[in-house]
């Protein structure tokens, strides 16, 4: 058993601490903020995860919440930093939480330690974590950096971090090496051993790879639209071969969330520090922007302007399985179509709290897709939650007024939106026009 400390408890801090301890390590997770550490104490998750609450009653005997950082720094054999590292207005990340969570660590170990940087963060950043904690160390101890950066996608994130792809190690001493072989001992996952500098590009390189796969689907299938073809068919035929992969091949309306927007930005922005020009990472970025908006686009094939009609919304998040809202195609597309005059009827099973926080009072939220559905004018479909992809396709031609729907996550076969009787336009595909349905 490694004594391990982490800190920062939002989805790498908290994701990656729970599933060390049901690993069979002692685990402490520090926060500042106290009422969020009482919550964790009582086995409550902060965060929307499935099944991460249920892995941290599981083993409370393993896991602590403190504010305490002092108490929690002070003898742990490994500490992770897994604070956010936002993005800044120029596309840099920012790294003060991190350059913190080190001073304070350096000022309160009282025994030889690793410091673990889990947090995605720019290429050279292990090595400036090491002079910070080298400059402000308090007690004569060895503490060691290294990288180890996270693969988990939120929604599965429980499953990515028991059962990773792979672990990625970076690291200049031999200490920090094992010591963190032996905290993943019990993972049953191949071991790539590196320098700290490699392993940041690692993590840079992967996401921004999925990112530029996004993106790229994304540019064929409005290819497809125009002349005919179907990307589904040409997905399938592409994701057959082993070279490619069926994976992040979904065409849609944008890439979302707490990683991919802000990590192609940050890499963009370092390539462009060191006098460097990524083209394929400019391209992903700028083609997700416009992707966002493409629903927008549709419905003008339909209306001159949303002003007055009743708009129904399927889906907040930027992806199932989540509540969180970063990125999400849905907070560009909202805000257009209120300044249109839209009156909006939102659904989602879980970012309806969050959601409000931004927009309170200005859209209608509700309980059912049935109840958003009910007299719309059009139907807008942001995230491919199953509970729209299991829905009675049959019931919209039945509850809205004119059933127009815009799917931009093709939840739906159009030949069963044929037999529908509704107008189903989505991404890459045939759109299906009833022409009991006059266009407006």
């Amino acid at each position: 058993m490694v004594k391990i400390a982490v800190a920062g408890t939002g989805y790498v801090g908290l994701v990656t601490g729970v599933c060390l301890a049901e690993k069979g390590h002692f685990v402490n997770c520090v926060d500042i903020d106290e009422d969020k550490v009482r919550l964790m104490k009582s086995g409550i998750s902060p965060i929307y995860e499935p099944g991460l609450e249920e892995l941290m009653v599981r083993n409370m005997e393993m896991l602590d919440f403190t504010t305490d950082y002092k108490e929690a720094y002070k003898d742990a054999d490994v500490i992770f930093i897994g604070v956010g590292t936002p993005e800044r207005l120029d596309g840099s990340a920012n790294l003060s939480y991190v350059y913190s969570a080190a001073k304070e660590i350096a000022k309160s170990v009282e025994k030889d330690s690793v410091v673990v940087i889990k947090s995605t963060v720019p290429i050279g950043t292990n090595d400036k974590v090491y002079e910070i904690i080298k400059e402000n160390l308090s007690k004569d101890v060895n503490v060691y950096v290294a990288s180890n950066p996270e693969f988990l996608s939120q929604g599965t994130a429980v499953k990515d971090t028991l059962h990773p792809s792979r672990i990625i190690i970076g690291a200049e001493e031999e200490y920090p090496k094992n010591i963190l072989k032996e905290v993943y001992e019990e993972f049953d996952a191949p071991i790539v051993m590196t320098n700290r500098r490699s392993a940041e590009m690692i993590k840079y390189a992967s996401n921004d790879f999925l990112a530029l796969k996004i993106s790229f689907i994304n540019e064929i299938s409005n290819l497809c639209e125009v002349i005919g073809a179907d990307i589904e068919d040409v997905s399938l035929g592409m994701g057959l071969d082993s070279r490619i992969g069926n994976k992040f091949l979904n065409p849609g309306v944008g890439y979302g969330g707490s990683c991919f927007p802000k990590d192609t930005k940050a890499l963009h922005w370092l390539a462009n520090f060191h006098d460097i020009e990524l083209k394929t990472i400019k391209a992903a970025i700028d083609v997700n922007e416009n992707q966002k908006i493409k629903l927008i686009k549709k419905s003008r094939k339909y209306y001159d302007n949303l002003n007055g009609l009743s708009v129904a919304v399927l889906g907040l998040t930027f992806k199932p399985g989540t509540d969180d809202l970063r990125e999400a195609p849905s907070l560009v597309n909202i805000p257009i179509m209120l300044e249109d005059g839209a009156k909006i009827k939102a659904w989602d099973p879980a970012g309806v709290n969050n959601f409000k926080k931004v927009y309170p009072n200005e859209i209608t939220y509700t309980n059912t897709i049935e109840e958003s559905l009910i007299d719309a004018d059009v139907c807008f479909i942001f995230t491919e939650w199953d509970e729209v992809k299991k829905f009675d396709i049959s019931k919209y031609s039945k509850l809205m007024r004119c059933p127009i729907v815009l799917d931009g996550r093709n939840c739906y076969d159009p030949l069963h939106a044929r037999k529908a009787n509704i107008i189903y336009d989505s991404i890459g595909r045939e759109t299906i026009k009833n022409l009991e349905y006059a266009l407006i």
